[in-house]
């Protein structure tokens, strides 16, 4: 048994010293497997140099948790489920255990071998086991799932057709008792003559429909953009979508969920406290106004005082003075 666990490590470490890849070089072809794979935990890293990337695969770090875990789900999508999850929550070794057993199971380490999962292991060492792992998802990826396998036949090319008529019907899709109202003959009945209210209906209903066709501009030009709808566009869209709620949910368990399960604050229900705050403020704004008044007025009234004090004016006699001068002149003719 123990051969068998050990034998893809000892043929791999002799690939590896076959290729002649040092740990950063070894570190960048993981490292640009993952993002190949589209691994949404890599995606918006952007790293480029080498250390930086050996330092995320080779160095113990949730995010490097994370990606092992992102793996085995790839492998196996049930793997980590919620159920398995909450009854190893406990265990704070949980997880690496789980996937160490998973591990064991496709014969690449030992159960018990956790410094490899936690990421203390040499970086040859877990380098060649992510290697391994990544390996087996690229090979699965051959074996589509249900819904991707009808994804894929809803938006083939020979089905793109069936796929507008289903969006733009020739007929407008009709309730069962008014079908069974139009499979009569014409010379039953004359139009409106038995069911005046179905009629009637029927009509407003019908200039609805062609009102609100004619304000959905998507409708008219789907005809002149069949590239809206192609198979690629889809695929690609999709995936984004998927990528972007993968990135979200990772960062609502890390980061947000702290927040989201706390209490609401409890508010006052005493609103004329609130009343009574605002009426001194505005008692207080219209206070500080009429100083701000004052204090203007009180300017202009000391400019005007040191005008009427330092500038020349005629007095008695014709004569130009200053006010402080001319009475010192009335002052001497007075003696």
């Amino acid at each position: 048994m123990l051969e068998c666990l050990t034998s893809p490590a000892i043929k791999y470490k002799k690939r590896k010293m076959a290729g002649g890849l040092t740990e950063k070089q070894f570190a960048c072809r993981v490292y640009d497997s993952l993002q190949a794979l589209s691994c949404p935990l890599v995606q918006d890293l952007y790293l480029q140099e080498e250390e930086s990337m050996l330092e995320l695969l080779c160095c113990p770090s949730a995010l490097r948790t994370d990606i092992l875990t992102w793996i085995c789900r790839r492998i196996n999508p049930k793997f980590g489920t919620s159920e398995a999850m909450s009854a190893e929550s406990k265990d704070p070794d949980g997880l690496e255990k789980k996937i160490a057993a998973m591990s064991q199971e496709l014969m690449l380490c030992k159960a018990d071998d956790l410094d490899l999962i936690k990421g203390k292991a040499s970086p040859q060492r877990q380098l060649g086991f992510l290697e391994q792992l990544l390996s087996l998802v690229s090979g699965s990826s051959g074996h589509r799932t249900d819904a991707e396998a009808l994804l894929c036949e809803v938006f083939a090319a020979e089905n793109l057709p069936h796929l507008r008529q289903m969006l733009q019907p020739a007929l407008d899709p009709w309730p069962a008792h008014v079908e069974a109202l139009y499979e009569v003959p014409e010379s039953a009945l004359k139009p409106g003559e038995e069911f005046p209210d179905v009629f009637d209906l029927l009509q407003s209903t019908q200039t609805q429909l062609e009102q609100l066709q004619s304000k959905c501009d998507f409708l008219n030009s789907a005809e002149e953009n069949p590239a809206a709808l192609s198979p690629s566009s889809l695929r690609l869209a999709a995936g984004d979508l998927q990528q972007q709620m993968m990135t979200f949910s990772h960062l609502y368990e890390t980061d947000l969920r702290v927040y989201c399960s706390r209490e609401p604050p409890n508010f006052s229900a005493e609103t004329d406290l609130f009343q009574r705050v605002q009426q001194q403020l505005l008692a207080c704004n219209t206070e500080l106004e009429m100083q701000k008044e004052i204090c203007e007025a009180s300017g202009c009234v000391s400019e005007e005082v040191k005008g009427l004090q330092t500038q020349p004016r005629y007095w008695s006699r014709g004569e130009k003075h200053t006010l402080r001068m001319s009475t010192a002149v009335l002052h001497q003719t007075g003696q």
